[in-house]
């Protein structure tokens, strides 16, 4: 009998260790999701119109330039390593001048429309 009752408590100490492995923790996406195919897109000279068609909404506009658009990815996955992706858009004239951040710069960027 005295046996036993160890064996019951070996048995569900080592269940309720096993279970706390499976806790599903969920991720945590912030921002502006951007892929390389987006971003492929876009060339010189367009118009913010249509910077936003192919972009969507930018995360954040400079408040001292206007002309300056950030698109900021953040990415808490329940295990693992955060993922962090920035691009800023420069404009000029109302028009898509320079591009930089995380994500390679398009072959045809430099060829206008």
């Amino acid at each position: 009998m005295q046996n036993r009752k160890w064996v019951i408590a070996l048995l569900a100490s080592l269940m309720i260790s096993t279970m706390t492995g499976c806790v599903y923790r969920i991720d945590i996406p912030q921002g502006n999701y951007v892929e390389q195919k987006q971003v492929d897109q876009l060339r010189v000279g367009m118009t913010k119109e249509q910077v936003e068609y192919v972009m969507g909404s930018s995360m954040v506009t400079d408040q001292n330039d206007p002309n300056v658009w950030y698109y900021i990815y953040y990415l808490k996955p329940g295990w693992g390593d955060a993922e962090r992706k920035d691009m800023r858009l420069m404009f000029k004239n109302d028009r898509l001048a320079a591009i930089s951040g995380d994500f390679r710069t398009p072959v045809d960027f430099y060829k206008p429309l």
